[in-house]
């Protein structure tokens, strides 16, 4: 069955970075695009970054422009979300999501906190 393991969360200080990992099993991974989404206290989730299912073109949400970059390993069904320059409203739980055809698929989430 399809699995998505987040990893890779934690408490940071604004400013700071982290990398956060999804690791996809269960599905040919190189076949289809790969998602980041966040979901903060008392909002709804949103859409985070998004990549092909090669690595060629990439979408960003617009808060996270510029600090933000997604990329994926297919040798490994690794999907990567590295975030730099944090930012307190960077804080939320962090899905990965794999939209495969008529199902779409979502991790248990990582919670990143930006605190000082």
């Amino acid at each position: 069955q399809v699995q998505l393991v987040e990893s890779g969360g934690g408490l940071v200080q604004p400013g700071g970075s982290l990398r956060l990992s999804c690791a996809a099993s269960g599905f040919t991974f190189s076949r289809y695009a790969m998602s980041w989404y966040r979901q903060a206290p008392g909002k709804e989730r949103e859409l985070v970054a998004n990549i092909s299912p090669y690595g060629a073109r990439t979408n960003y949400a617009d808060s996270v422009k510029g600090r933000f970059t997604i990329s994926r390993d297919n040798a490994k069904n690794l999907v990567y979300l590295q975030m730099n320059i944090l930012k307190y409203e960077d804080t939320a739980v962090y899905y990965c999501n794999a939209p495969l055809g008529r199902e779409t698929y979502w991790g248990q989430g990582t919670q990143v906190t930006v605190s000082s």
